[in-house]
């Protein structure tokens, strides 16, 4: 920081050159600190804003996100019911084909009849497909 210079004492509106200069562009220094000051304000009020909105938009994405999760996780659990209840018939109508399938057996021997036999799928189609689902909490509370 300058020094502050002393002015002698000046009589009337006489004023030294000398001074009128350091008075000058201790003004425009004032005044080119001032407009700095007042762009820096303007500069951290905008990115402020910016970062307002960008947390707006943030929020409600993930808001749809969850939402989605949501929607998706509810969908699974009822095809995963779906697809029980769909297990569940399939085994019963395999053990009516089997209980069918014996009878054929049994009047094949009695009678001498070749009678066509069909073919019993195998139980790899009755098993639940293991999948791997992540927890219901996705770490944001609602």
């Amino acid at each position: 920081m300058a020094a502050s210079v002393q002015r002698p004492a000046s009589s009337g509106s006489e004023s030294d050159p000398r001074y009128a200069n350091i008075d000058e562009r201790k003004r425009k220094r004032m005044l080119s600190n001032r407009e700095s000051a007042r762009r820096s304000r303007m500069k951290k009020r905008k990115l402020m804003e910016d970062l307002c909105n960008e947390v707006s938009l943030l929020q409600k994405e993930n808001s749809r996100l969850y939402k989605e999760i949501n929607a998706s996780t509810q969908h699974y659990i009822e095809m995963e019911s779906a697809n029980n209840l769909l297990r569940a018939e399939a085994m019963g109508l395999t053990e009516k084909l089997r209980s069918l399938n014996s009878v054929l057996h049994i009047v094949e021997e009695v009678n001498g009849y070749a009678v066509e036999v069909p073919e019993i799928p195998d139980d790899s189609l009755f098993k639940p497909l293991v999948v791997a689902v992540p927890e219901a909490n996705y770490g944001v509370s609602r």
